[in-house]
């Protein structure tokens, strides 16, 4: 696995060695990373496995699933989108272009719904793969929800993870725009809506601007578009005592909370992600 590529054609080695070379010349980060999770997950082996013998030959099959993928991230298409699947919290979930890829800074989020009092009803407002609410069902096992998301596919693609993870008798996915086809009554409402400013997309990394969803990235001219909606509804979505916990852009803290608050909510504080950023605002209804 030199950058020779002196193992011989067609083997492990050579086809991990030149990936690698395609990929760092795309200005892709870990470079060598990928090619074997690309190419361990074409041939169907744990990625550790390739490194035992970089000398085997990679079977013509398999070399074949290889050069598609590798194509596709060679053009920026998120590694997610590729493998089809991510992990977020305990869960292994599909992706696909119908949804945001889970985020880690996201996991902050449940940790802040974690904090509070166990919900019997949960709504997740912009569900995407339905990672946050799935997450948190996980770890309520008495907690019933609701996942809405304005992509049929989305929502389709949220309930396939449910049941992919056990959870589909607790989760029931619909497709629709924010809650206005919803009564209230939820105890924890959760949403991750799009927050970034519109003239801020096009300059993102090409692995977003370029291929995760439009609609789920743009929050209008100054980022808030959604939590002007989301926020207006909560008194009527929420039990009394409810919580709601909503996913923040940096620096985005102060403006949701002003909105909460002319609302008649209750600001209880915010939870930051590992980077240090506020990344969840958590509100109640009085």
């Amino acid at each position: 696995m030199s950058d020779s590529c002196a193992d011989p054609a067609g083997s492990v080695g050579s086809f991990l060695c030149r990936a690698g070379q395609h990929l760092r010349a795309a200005a892709i980060e870990n470079p060598r990373l990928e090619a074997r999770l690309l190419l361990s997950t074409a041939m169907g082996v744990e990625s550790t496995a390739l490194l035992r013998d970089p000398r085997a030959l990679v079977p013509p099959e398999a070399a074949d699933r290889f050069a598609g993928m590798l194509k596709r991230r060679l053009a920026h298409e998120p590694m997610a989108y590729v493998l089809g699947h991510q992990g977020f919290w305990t869960l292994d979930l599909a992706v696909s272009p119908a949804t945001l890829i889970p985020r880690a800074d996201s996991e902050a989020i449940v940790e802040a719904a974690l904090q509070g009092p166990a919900p019997r009803r949960v709504l997740d407002l912009g569900t995407g793969t339905g990672c946050l609410l799935l997450a948190v069902l996980s770890e309520h096992p008495g907690a019933f929800g609701v996942g809405l998301d304005l992509s049929p596919g989305a929502s389709a693609l949220a309930a396939a993870n449910a049941q992919t993870n056990g959870l589909a008798e607790r989760a029931l996915f619909l497709a629709g725009s924010w809650a206005e086809s919803l009564l209230g009554g939820f105890d924890l409402v959760l949403s991750n809506p799009p927050y970034i400013e519109r003239a801020a997309i096009p300059a993102l990394m090409p692995e977003v601007a370029l291929h995760e969803p439009a609609r789920a990235l743009d929050g209008g001219p100054d980022g808030l578009e959604a939590y002007r909606v989301i926020v207006a509804d909560l008194p009527r979505l929420l039990t009394p005592g409810g919580r709601a916990v909503l996913e923040l852009g940096q620096g985005q803290a102060p403006a949701v909370a002003a909105l909460a608050l002319a609302a008649g909510l209750e600001v209880l504080g915010t939870h930051a992600d590992l980077g240090g950023v506020d990344r969840a605002l958590i509100l109640r209804k009085p």
